[in-house]
């Protein structure tokens, strides 16, 4: 596959991009019949799980906002990338180049508002004009769930589902919409609660209506939701040490009582971001 013109010139980085030579060499050599055994014995299916587990230590390293953390576990997810593509390699299919020459071309199609001469109005045009672009790429518009892993995570999968969507013309056009929907979800599971197969169904959709809300916002409701679990994980500990040293016992206090201990711990937790480490 020939370089697209207009991503030529220098490379913008300390080393021209040496390193991620140097990394693909290393990756070789390991792979190599005098190489290390374990890497010689690795496939795709076996290197599964730690892609997964490698994605999961990023993002955590990314929410707790560590920047040595988030570029070495940047590290341990590329080396993922380059171990699949030498295992292709080594095999005669395809090689790390391959990968980013792909790469390289889908970003710069998808990309007509910095490569060509197409104007958008902001970051949310360019996600729907991703979708029907990609659409281009694989032979016309697929069923708005279609080729969506169903291993995603709710949330996320919600988001890409809604993006999709959004490619076709069918979105809320504003915030006030988006939020005007999920007031109504609310209402609808507030008169449902009495049956559980209806609240459920109401629950899922109040859900959705907040995915939609997000994406109005502009906002991830997956790195929301995580986030927000981390913080309440840490209030809802401080709220139980609060009570032992109190001499309290959670389970017998009331409602009220129980949510200004809270209260006190959520105060306690802010002022502690608030001075840092």
């Amino acid at each position: 596959m020939s370089r697209d013109a207009s991503v030529g010139g220098p490379v913008p980085s300390s080393r021209g991009g040496e390193g991620l030579l140097d990394l693909v060499r290393v990756q070789a050599r390991l792979r190599a019949p005098d190489g290390c055994p374990w890497d010689r014995e690795q496939d795709h299916r076996t290197l599964a799980r730690h892609l997964l587990e490698e994605t999961h230590e990023l993002l955590e390293a990314i929410d707790a906002d560590d920047d040595p953390a988030i570029r070495d576990e940047l590290g341990d997810l590329l080396l993922q990338v380059t171990f699949h593509a030498q295992i292709a390699a080594d095999d005669g299919r395809w090689d790390i180049d391959d990968v980013a020459d792909a790469l390289v071309a889908k970003l710069v199609h998808r990309h007509p508002h910095v490569f060509g001469d197409v104007e958008v109005a902001g970051s949310d045009e360019v996600l729907v004009n991703w979708e029907k672009l990609k659409a281009e790429e694989t032979g016309g518009r697929k069923s708005v769930g279609e080729d969506i892993p169903a291993t995603l995570p709710a949330l996320a999968r919600a988001a890409k589902v809604q993006r999709r969507a959004a490619g076709w013309g069918f979105a809320w056009r504003s915030r006030e919409h988006a939020l005007a929907k999920l007031r109504e979800e609310v209402g609808e599971l507030e008169d449902a609660t009495d049956d559980p197969a209806r609240a459920e169904e109401e629950l899922g959709d109040v859900l959705l209506a907040v995915v939609g809300v997000s994406r109005q916002l502009g906002l991830d409701a997956e790195s929301a939701l995580r986030r927000a679990t981390m913080r309440f994980a840490d209030r809802a500990e401080r709220t139980l040490a609060l009570a032992t040293d109190r001499g309290l016992d959670p389970e017998a206090l009331a409602d009220g009582e129980l949510f200004e201990l809270y209260e006190e711990a959520k105060e306690a937790a802010a002022r502690d971001a608030a001075s840092g480490p």
